[in-house]
């Protein structure tokens, strides 16, 4: 049996500002931080001993990992990054307010942008646009995908398009360790963590819409040696 760890980062500088985030890479918030600091103290009072960290290649995931396994005194653990592992990818969305699309676009059409299985965002027009957000201008890709493929880094991604390009890693390289019989964290994000729940707890299409994972709040499985949910438990103070 293997302990998988699923832990969404904690409040971004955009979650704080209800800007669409996506693959923007922005830093957490004093709020945030102490969402991945007390992540942690609940994970040290679990006493899981880990083997190995995910993590994507985003700043905000990076430091709720470093900020968790810090507070958990499991700092020193092996760790990988994968921008498989990144939030989906909301397209022309990031960098705008929720709030100002939904009055543009109507609340149903944000929601179903946000939270359906298979409806694409708007997509971005290409791979070198740019957001400005308040005078300051972000990149939509840099040199951390220098070494993707063109052609496999999205315009824009659904529920569906983020689960097709985080099994590949899942099924390489993270489900072997947990077949092993190490126990594994995952710092992610709020889609790239309901996709693996998807898969992992073999949600429908349809209920899928209605997972929602905290910042914050770790997910702990018991696996078994079928990588099958044998208990899952949120960990909250």
């Amino acid at each position: 049996m293997s302990k998988l760890v699923m832990v969404r980062h904690g409040q971004s500088e955009w979650n704080a500002k209800n800007l669409f985030n996506g693959w923007v890479d922005t830093k957490l918030s004093p709020v945030g931080v102490e969402q991945a600091q007390e992540a942690g103290q609940l994970l040290a009072e679990s006493g899981i001993q880990f083997d190995q960290a995910y993590t994507s290649v985003l700043t905000r995931a990076i430091q709720t990992l470093h900020l968790v396994l810090e507070e958990d005194g499991q700092l020193w653990i092996p760790e990988a990054k994968s921008w498989r592992l990144n939030e989906r990818n909301y397209g022309a969305l990031q960098g705008l307010n929720k709030a100002d699309a939904a009055e543009k676009w109507g609340d149903d059409q944000v929601h179903q942008w946000r939270r359906s299985y298979d409806v694409l965002p708007p997509l971005l027009e290409g791979h070198d646009e740019t957001v400005t957000v308040e005078g300051e201008t972000y990149a939509s890709f840099d040199r951390r995908y220098a070494d993707v493929p063109e052609g496999e880094l999205p315009l824009g991604e659904n529920l569906k398009v983020t689960l097709e390009r985080v099994l590949p890693y899942w099924n390489e390289t993270i489900s072997k360790d947990l077949a092993a019989g190490k126990n594994v964290i995952i710092a992610a994000h709020g889609n790239s963590l309901r996709a693996l729940a998807k898969h992992i707890e073999k949600i429908s299409d349809e209920d899928i819409m209605g997972l929602e994972i905290a910042n914050g709040q770790p997910i702990v499985y018991d696996l078994d040696e079928n990588l099958d949910v044998i208990s899952k438990d949120i960990l909250t103070k």
